[in-house]
C-alpha cells in the first residue's frame, strides 16, 4: 500500500574512508551488483509502500541527478527512430514507475542537520523518515513507523548491533534513549543504524548553517529531554563505510545472501 510520508536520504557526505570509489563518485552511487547502494535503500522503502523520496545532495550530487534523469532510458528497453523526425519510445519494464524523487542541492560541506533544515520546505507531513545513503537492512519499515507513532515522542532511531563500532552508541532504558554518544568505544550496546522517524518539530532543533549536525548536539539534546526512542532491530544491517564493506556487500549480493533484498 502506498504511503505518503516522505523518505529523506542523506546523500551529501564525502565518504573519505571509501576514497577508492568516492574520488570519482558520491558514496551513495557506489554499486552493489549493477546498482548504486542508494537504489537498494530506496527499494527497501518502496517494498513497504514508501515511494516519495527527498535526496539531500552534496559532494558530486550532479551524478545522482544524472542517474535519475536518465533512469527511464537506461533501465528500460527503448526504440529510437533516427532522422529529421527522430523520436524514441520507452517500453516500460522496471518496477519503479511510481517513485517520486526530489533532488535537493544542500551544499558540498554541510553537516547532516543543515541538510535536513534545507529540505524543510518539502516536508508537508507531520512526520517524515530519514536515513543515511550508505546503509541497508532487512528492517520492517511499517513496524518502525508504527512503533514511532505509538511512543508519542519527537524522534525514533533504529538501534543495531554491528560487529565493529563506528557509529553513535545509544544508552537505553525501556526503549527510551537516555544518551546519544557519537562513536565511543564499543561495549556491546545498540548503536545508531539510521532508519529514523521524526516529527516536524525536529526542525526547531536545527539551523540553516553548514556546521549544524544531526547526531552531535541535536540528537543528544533531544535524548536528554526524553524525546528520543529506539526501535531495536536485531536482524541484518550493514553499511558501506570502507572498501572492505563494499566488497563484503557485493559478495553477499553475488552469492544470493543479500538479506536486505526483501523486494
Amino acid at each position: 500500500m502506498k504511503q505518503n510520508i516522505p523518505v529523506v536520504i542523506l546523500c551529501g557526505g564525502l565518504g573519505t574512508r571509501l576514497r577508492e570509489e568516492t574520488e570519482f563518485k558520491p558514496k551513495p552511487m557506489v554499486k552493489i551488483g549493477n546498482r548504486p547502494i542508494l537504489w537498494h535503500i530506496m527499494k527497501i522503502y518502496a517494498h513497504y509502500g514508501f515511494n516519495r523520496f527527498i535526496l539531500c545532495l552534496g559532494y558530486k550530487g550532479e551524478m545522482i541527478k544524472e542517474y535519475f534523469y536518465h533512469y527511464e532510458v537506461m533501465n528500460n528497453d527503448v526504440t529510437i527512430t533516427l532522422g529529421s523526425n527522430s523520436c524514441f519510445k520507452v517500453h516500460n519494464s522496471h518496477d519503479e514507475n511510481d517513485w517520486q524523487i526530489t533532488l535537493c542541492n544542500t551544499g558540498d560541506s554541510a553537516q547532516k542537520g543543515a541538510r535536513l533544515k534545507r529540505i524543510e520546505k518539502y516536508i508537508d507531513d507531520d512526520q517524515f523518515i530519514v536515513t543515511y545513503g550508505d546503509g541497508v537492512a532487512d528492517i520492517d519499515i511499517g513496524k518502525l513507523l508504527k512503533f514511532h507513532q505509538s511512543q508519542g515522542k519527537i524522534a525514533t532511531v533504529t538501534g543495531v548491533r554491528p560487529k565493529f563500532l563506528r557509529f553513535g552508541e545509544l544508552n537505553i532504558h525501556e526503549d527510551q534513549v537516555t544518551r546519544f554518544s557519537e562513536k565511543p568505544k564499543y561495549a556491546g550496546n545498540y548503536v545508531n543504524g539510521g532508519f529514523f522517524v521524526f516529527n516536524r518539530i525536529l526542525f526547531d532543533f536545527l539551523e540553516d548553517r553548514d556546521d549544524c549536525d544531526l547526531e552531535v548536539g541535536t540528537l543528544d539534546q533531544i535524548s536528554q529531554q526524553g524525546e528520543l526512542m529506539v526501535y531495536k532491530h536485531d536482524g541484518f544491517w550493514a553499511c558501506m563505510d570502507t572498501i572492505r564493506d563494499a566488497e563484503h556487500l557485493n559478495k553477499l549480493w553475488d552469492t544470493n545472501q543479500a538479506d536486505w533484498k526483501i523486494w
